[in-house]
């Protein structure tokens, strides 16, 4: 597989020392440990038997304190998914009766680490850290400032890397340390399953028992959330207050979830940061490939159970394969089809997404953040940067045909400034799919704030711009500590402390505005407000609308 986030995504790292002391503790020889150790001449970890212990409806779990944070890591939510569990939805862990050391994340999800590190530029840039892969992989991450009742924000980060890759600590900006010290509140990531095995659909040849097998990974998610909501409160967490947040596939996570019946109750703010949908896939589409699966793997509707008898990485060739064929077979303009969400109409429904102004998700405040330069083309290619607009237009007429020189004369006129390179990943990266979604949810009471980011970093003799990710670490307060994509140091961290302020506002209350942005305005249709961050943030009303509006319907 290409390491390369444009066909949707990548991976993980992080900043945790990996610890020891994995034996199992036995429950007689714990103490109630909701007070912080005190430190020792400075020292900035306390681990030990009877430190970091919190109870949850399965069993305790013991984790550390680090700079001040309690820390969980791999805190089982869900059972193994393998086996007789494949293609069903997410069972409760068993429980245990001694305190689970829960101090090394999770498993990732199975996918294809097939030449994931190939690109030494993007390797080093997204600083990838996966762990070993297995369907075991319900599991979450928790990081806390205290184990009391005081009811704190909380945040469940859904990872991006489309609906196929990635895991709850792909890149080191996904770590919840500095946000939780920062804002005083509660933060969670999750794995879940992923691609095929978390979106084969094979209800139309496995019958009622396979009824949900299309959307076990979103049923994941609601698992996670219903941990969230029935143990938050053992590490000092407000149930009632859950923000989802996703980037690139996670973004489209948010806004899926969002719009599930069974997510009522359990989600009350949504972010979606580069990334959201308006609709799940066709059920016709998805069970059609789950047909192609099937003949792939030379089984009937008699034998579909034996699917769960293969390894995982024999069932993803499988079912890439199919793919490929299916593709091949029913070619789709403008969409490449694949293994997503789908439109059961039971838990996901059918339609536009929020297109009820009472319905589903109406109460729900909706943040969207996209970057100026997604998909930027002269990230890894110095030689792009000396592009012409005749180059432009050559490049983008396989994007736009006819429409080419209309929409790079809307996007000059709404920027004249930017250079016919700097236009071109604007123009690739144009944010149609979030004023979409932002339109959509506009209709419903709840408020809508949308947000583009342009800060560029000086890496990579300035060629990276503002490019997909980079925005991440800014609103979790991770500037220094994801360097690789920022630089680290006083500028991009003055930005971040405005933008993570405003997240924590909007977690708090569904308003972003903390003081320490301009006055955000809620989004509509007729004004286009868009928070524009850079390092002096601006609001403005519709600020690429010229090229927006050029663009093919």
């Amino acid at each position: 597989m290409k390491n390369n986030r444009r066909e949707f995504f990548k991976k993980v790292g992080v900043g945790t020392a990996g610890l020891g002391l994995a034996a199992v503790v036995p429950f007689s020889t714990q103490a109630n440990s909701t007070s912080k150790p005190a430190a020792n001449g400075g020292q900035f970890l306390q681990i030990g038997d009877d430190i970091a212990i919190a109870n949850t409806n399965s069993g305790k779990v013991r984790g550390y304190v680090l700079n001040d944070i309690y820390t969980f890591l791999g805190v089982p939510y869900g059972a193994d998914t393998s086996g007789k569990n494949r293609f069903m939805p997410p069972q409760k862990p068993a429980p245990w009766t001694e305190v689970k050391p829960t101090i090394w994340w999770g498993n990732t999800a199975p996918q294809i680490m097939d030449n994931r590190y190939a690109s030494p530029d993007y390797s080093f840039a997204d600083h990838w850290n996966y762990d070993d892969l297995s369907e075991d992989c319900l599991k979450l991450n928790v990081w806390t400032p205290a184990l009391d009742g005081k009811k704190r924000p909380v945040l469940v980060w859904l990872h991006g890397g489309g609906f196929t890759n990635g895991n709850a600590v792909e890149q080191d900006g996904y770590h919840g340390e500095n946000l939780s010290k920062s804002g005083d509140m509660v933060f969670v990531s999750i794995n879940h399953r992923l691609g095929p095995i978390g979106f084969t659909d094979l209800s139309g040849v496995g019958g009622s028992k396979y009824a949900d097998s299309g959307n076990v990974s979103q049923l994941d998610i609601i698992a996670s959330l219903e941990w969230v909501r029935d143990n938050v409160s053992n590490f000092g967490g407000d149930p009632g207050n859950v923000t989802i947040i996703g980037q690139s596939g996670g973004g489209a996570k948010v806004t899926a979830t969002m719009a599930m019946p069974a997510a009522k109750g359990l989600v009350h703010k949504g972010v979606a940061l580069s990334g959201s949908m308006l609709q799940a896939s066709n059920q016709e589409y998805s069970r059609t490939l789950g047909e192609y699966v099937m003949k792939e793997a030379g089984l009937t509707s008699d034998t579909v159970d034996k699917l769960q008898d293969l390894t995982w990485r024999e069932y993803l060739d499988v079912a890439n394969r199919a793919m490929a064929k299916m593709r091949k077979d029913n070619p789709l303009p403008g969409f490449r089809g694949g293994f997503s969400p789908v439109a059961d109409g039971a838990n996901i429904p059918e339609g536009e997404f929020f297109s009820d102004p009472n319905g589903l998700a109406s109460d729900i405040p909706l943040m969207i953040c996209t970057t100026f330069h997604e998909w930027n083309p002269t990230r890894t290619s110095p030689e792009l940067e000396k592009i012409d607009w005749t180059g432009v237009a050559e490049k983008l007429n396989a994007n736009f045909g006819t429409a080419t020189d209309k929409v790079i004369a809307g996007y000059r006129k709404d920027f004249p400034e930017a250079s016919p390179a700097d236009l071109w990943a604007m123009i690739l990266s144009n944010r149609k799919g979030a004023v979409a979604t932002a339109n959509a949810k506009s209709t419903q009471k709840a408020p809508v704030y949308l947000a583009w980011f342009g800060w560029e970093p000086e890496l990579y003799s300035g060629r990276m711009k503002a490019f997909h990710c980079i925005d991440i670490c800014f609103w979790f307060d991770n500037t220094d500590r994801m360097y690789t994509h920022t630089g680290g140091g006083d500028r991009p961290r003055k930005l971040s402390e405005k933008m993570s302020a405003s997240l924590l506002s909007f977690m708090r209350t569904g308003d972003p505005n903390a003081g320490t942005l301009p006055k955000w305005t809620a989004y509509s249709p007729a004004n286009g407000a868009t928070m524009i961050l850079k390092d002096n943030p601006v609001l403005k009303n519709k600020p690429d609308g010229n090229g927006l509006a050029a663009l093919p319907a």
